[in-house]
């Protein structure tokens, strides 16, 4: 199996300083700063790179899964929030709240949700985000 990498660069000091992210594949580059992890300015930050990996992720696993009990889906749609946090005297990533919408044909309700709750967690990357607490709300649509 592949071994993933990025990269990242800070210069300066916590709170005037700013960095570099960017993934191996070359698919993405971004800036990041303690306003745009901290604060509502423009540019990345981490939390919002594990959301798109937790989001990725979940809804890969969730199609497997249903197409593994029989399922089609048409589209799985999954948006993450992640949650940081004042914790102690540092900060601490608390919570990934996944939110999807998914169009399968033939399924019900209970079936979908009890597919849903399995890839919430099954999918790697919920695995390794074993510390924090993870919440999905799942509706077919």
């Amino acid at each position: 199996m592949p071994t993933r990498t990025a990269e990242a660069e800070w210069r300066g000091d916590l709170l005037h300083g700013d960095g570099n992210m960017k993934l191996g594949s070359g698919a993405y580059e971004g800036n990041y700063s303690f306003a745009t992890r901290f604060e509502e300015q423009p540019g990345t930050n981490p939390e919002e790179l594990i959301g798109a990996a937790h989001a990725g992720c979940f809804s890969m696993a969730l199609s497997a899964m249903l197409a593994e009990a029989g399922y089609e889906p048409k589209r799985v749609h999954t948006v993450a929030k992640v949650s940081i946090e004042k914790v102690g005297d540092g900060f601490a990533i608390t919570k990934s709240a996944l939110h999807t919408n998914a169009e399968v044909p033939g399924i019900d309700e209970a079936t979908f949700r009890n597919i849903a709750e399995k890839a919430k967690t099954d999918c790697p990357v919920s695995k390794a985000l074993g510390a924090i607490e993870i919440t999905l709300d799942a509706k077919l649509v």
